[in-house]
């Protein structure tokens, strides 16, 4: 069902972690609801204050970047809500590694030294620097899981031509600098992240959230050497561990499994561990701010008149 009815709304879209709300097919409301999702799945209950810490983050890191390129967001009414420029999505998510992690390692460990296009290189262990960040898009699914491809797979299939290519290359790689440079005066490494990009009056702009928990993997930068030297695991900080979790209590959302029970303690776990990661990527404490659904309605009808 519809949360909220907005005056003028034209379309609502339910996303695993965020509502979406069309106005007049111009603007979005974009509200980042307590939901929590891992492996496809969205698990049974809501984390305290998570919609406001990635909606607060994403905040913060698009007018960190509105120099490298132009992006969607034009007002934050309320702690989990942003509203900004509707634009054409180009149906590819720009994934941009700074480290041998993840998707990346696996496919490395399984002896392939190609991803999406891109050639890695030999000799690399596990979170070791590339030589320069890689891009290695995938496809946005609609439904299921994103598929990797490559930069002349987009462009033979359409999904972006030649010259939009080369913007989204040259902006996600521009706006990686810039979030490992906030990141590292904050003590962490920005290891690897996606970009989700748009046309509007036919301008390339920067869409959705950046740089958050949910979008992006940050390493301890502190004892990062040793502990690669050491073959030791990284300290991250991202939702890494809330998959841990699951597998440690089998559950990869494959068929026939069933998402193991989460109490009270571990919710609030998850919550402090949010919270914890807005303090040290922004470097701000977190105020929390709990508004009644009706206070939100409000202010966002407020904000949508100025527009």
């Amino acid at each position: 069902m519809n949360a909220y009815q907005f005056p003028g709304q034209t379309k609502f879209y339910k996303g695993k972690v965020r509502d979406v709300y069309t106005i007049q097919d111009n603007l979005l409301v974009m509200v980042a609801s307590n939901r929590i999702s891992a492996f496809d799945v969205i698990l049974p209950r809501p984390i305290p204050y998570k919609g406001q810490v990635l909606n607060q983050i994403a905040a913060f890191m698009l007018e960190a970047t509105r120099d490298i390129c132009p992006n969607w967001l034009m007002d934050v009414p309320a702690p989990n809500v942003s509203i900004g420029q509707k634009c054409e999505p180009f149906k590819i998510e720009m994934v941009v590694r700074g480290n041998l992690t993840g998707h990346a390692w696996r496919t490395y460990a399984a002896g392939k030294r190609e991803l999406c296009g891109v050639a890695l290189p030999e000799g690399m262990k596990e979170n070791d620097y590339f030589p320069t960040p890689i891009i290695t898009p995938s496809t946005k699914a609609e439904e299921g899981h994103d598929e990797d491809i490559s930069k002349e797979e987009i462009i033979a299939q359409g999904l972006a031509s030649a010259a939009d290519w080369a913007i989204l290359e040259q902006y996600a790689l521009a706006l990686f600098q810039r979030g490992k440079d906030i990141a590292a005066k904050q003590g962490l490494i920005l290891v690897d992240t996606k970009y989700e990009f748009g046309t509007y009056n036919g301008a390339v702009y920067l869409m959705d959230e950046i740089h958050t928990p949910d979008s992006s993997r940050y390493f301890y930068a502190d004892g990062f050497e040793a502990r690669q030297a050491a073959g030791e695991r990284q300290l991250q900080l991202s939702k890494e561990f809330v998959r841990e979790w699951l597998i440690a209590n089998n559950f990869m959302g494959k068929e026939g499994q069933t998402v193991p029970e989460m109490g009270d303690e571990w919710i609030n776990t998850i919550s402090g561990r949010y919270i914890e990661l807005y303090e040290k990527v922004i470097g701000k404490k977190f105020i929390p701010e709990a508004l009644s659904d009706e206070e939100v309605y409000n202010r966002v009808v407020a904000a949508l008149e100025k527009f």
